[in-house]
């Protein structure tokens, strides 16, 4: 049977979390967690609405300028105890939707950030042709253990293994040896030993190692295995009939919805968001920007076009080392038409002399970075949202949030790595500058859309950046700080 076309999905994001401080908010590949969720229930076919259950203002604002609706979640629905079904269904009744009831709800989680638009389309397709709940679900072929101890092994408590369907006996399933009339286990005794004598028993509290979905007694291949499903806690679905008649989940006829296993990751406590930071480059590819997504690209100096190295000589000048692809890179980007600008807080000769062999636009001894970039990209008419820029180092963060293409080199600080929206493969001063230069224009460094060149913009004061004439002179503008014609 196929159900009412009206999908809703449901994010809950409370603002609370123990394990991970603001961890809906904290940002993967520079997006927040509740973003990455709101875009992954966007991209999906067959939902036709996205609404974030919080209590949190500032998840709120995020989740409201990802595209999505926002339910305000009452205190009480909002506690570590509280349940998710219980966040879905006050969204449910918050809505005022029984008039016009949605045939399926979804609940997709903030705490996996590699859930895809097919992830969440593949769940709720699966309950629109029939299914009453679906799940994502990985391979998984791992040998399950559990520790047990005296203190575990209480009447009443749950075997780690379950015994066989129709057996009396709580012992694990043992074939016979061949030939024998099956009342001894085929137990090979340690060399040395008699076998007679059964093994001393483990000391008062000691633990045991047991096998939960396979007897340890036996080691049989993957192949040779029944495959395991794993939960991957991503993305469900509902009928939203029966769910709100049962409450939970699951019920009824549950559809298994298979995923990626290599994006299967849950961030519940700070090591789980370093891995997903350190996996974002690797699963995140398919969101590098491209030409239609830039106007303009602002680039950090040392660091980024450099590997952040000074080398001094006695007479105290500075010397850096510089990419010739870069170089190559800079200039397809501004033969497409792409505004160019070099941003350094450092007031330098170098960075100074760089701009000028490569034809660019150059501000530096800029005390406010976000300051100056937001300055320029309004002389330029430039929405900010359209602007990429590359840095490499804290004092680039400011302009990561103001910037819509933040990005990070392979080798950046840890923290702009995590706020960045893209991270390069490779390191500054190494050609990561031309790395940035193919996603826009293709390997080849062609735009297939080519843009008519756009004049350079012009000196405010139009003196000259060095004392010595220039083969070619360099637009640039003021800095926050002092002007250029200082130098």
């Amino acid at each position: 049977m196929e159900r009412a076309r009206r999908v809703l999905a449901v994010i809950p994001a409370r603002g609370g979390s123990k394990g991970v401080p603001g961890k809906n908010l904290a940002p993967v590949g520079g997006v927040p967690l509740v973003v990455r969720a709101v875009r992954a229930c966007l991209a999906a076919g067959h939902v036709t609405e996205v609404v974030v259950s919080t209590d949190d203002d500032a998840i709120a604002a995020a989740a409201l300028a990802a595209g999505a609706e926002v339910v305000v979640r009452p205190g009480s629905l909002a506690g570590d105890t509280a349940s998710s079904e219980a966040a879905v269904l006050h969204a449910l009744d918050a809505l005022d939707v029984r008039a016009d009831e949605p045939g399926t709800v979804l609940l997709v989680q903030c705490t996996s950030p590699f859930v895809t638009g097919e992830d969440v389309d593949g769940v709720a397709r699966a309950v629109l042709d029939g299914a009453d709940t679906a799940v994502t679900v990985a391979a998984f072929h791992g040998f399950v253990w559990r520790e047990e101890g005296a203190e575990q092994d209480a009447p009443g408590a749950t075997p780690a293994v379950t015994p066989p369907t129709g057996s009396d006996s709580a012992a694990p399933a043992v074939t016979p040896a061949p030939g024998s009339d099956g009342a001894t286990p085929a137990v090979t005794p340690p060399p040395g030993s008699e076998g007679a004598a059964p093994a001393d028993p483990p000391p008062p509290g000691a633990r045991n190692g047991t096998g939960v979905n396979h007897d340890k007694a036996t080691r049989p291949r993957r192949q040779d295995r029944p495959e395991d499903l794993l939960e991957t806690g991503a993305a469900y679905a509902m009928d939203v009939a029966g769910f709100r008649r049962h409450r939970h989940r699951f019920f009824g006829r549950t559809a298994l919805v298979r995923t990626d296993p290599a994006r299967v990751l849950e961030v519940d406590d700070p090591r789980d968001l370093e891995r997903a930071r350190a996996l974002a480059p690797l699963l995140d590819t398919a969101g590098l920007p491209t030409r239609g997504d830039v106007d303009a690209v602002v680039l950090d100096f040392d660091g980024t076009q450099t590997d952040d190295r000074v080398l001094i000589d006695a007479e105290g000048r500075e010397t850096v080392a510089v990419h010739r692809g870069d170089g190559l890179g800079i200039a397809a980007l501004r033969d497409a038409g792409i505004l160019l600008l070099i941003l350094s807080t450092e007031q330098n000769p170098v960075v100074a002399a760089r701009a000028r062999k490569l034809r660019i636009p150059v501000l530096h001894g800029v005390d406010r970075k976000d300051l100056a970039l937001k300055q320029w990209c309004a002389e330029q008419s430039v929405d900010p949202s359209r602007v990429l820029y590359v840095g490499n180092d804290v004092n680039d963060l400011p302009c990561f949030a103001l910037a819509g293409w933040p990005v990070a080199v392979a080798d950046a600080h840890g923290s702009v790595r995590a706020a960045a929206r893209a991270t390069t493969r490779t390191p500054g001063g190494h050609g990561a500058v031309r790395e940035v230069a193919t996603w826009l224009l293709g390997p080849n460094l062609h735009s297939p859309t080519p843009l008519p060149p756009t004049p350079e913009p012009l000196l405010s004061d139009p003196t000259p950046l060095l004392s010595t004439p220039a083969p070619h002179p360099v637009p640039t503008a003021h800095s926050t700080r002092t002007p250029l014609n200082t130098l």
